[in-house]
């Protein structure tokens, strides 16, 4: 069994969450994926402060899959440079992380 990440971005709108995510689980790049409308995203970007409302995207797939799933996220986000971040979950069930293994094989 894989060990399983957790794939944060951010996204413009819902639609385009909604959109992203369907892909990354067309592609068997990620199990499970799960939207939430409601971040409010303060950054500094061209040596402005920008203040934003995003919506947040959280995928679930096998660590083996990171390079995979990058790569998808940045050639499909709108955005000129995405937020791409992995965390590896400190414990997650056997039954989880078996389910996840077999989602995202090819």
């Amino acid at each position: 069994m894989d060990s399983i990440l957790i794939v944060t971005t951010t996204l413009p709108t819902m639609d385009a969450a909604r959109l992203l995510g369907q892909q990354l689980i067309d592609e068997r790049l990620a199990a499970c994926v799960q939207i939430q409308e409601g971040v409010q995203s303060i950054y500094r970007w061209d040596g402005k402060v920008c203040n934003d409302a995003e919506v947040l995207l959280s995928a679930k797939t096998a660590t083996t899959q990171w390079k995979g799933i990058e790569a998808f996220i940045k050639a499909h986000h709108p955005y000129q440079l995405p937020e791409i971040i992995a965390l590896k979950p400190a414990e997650y069930s056997r039954a989880y992380g078996r389910w996840v293994s077999e989602e995202t094989k090819s």
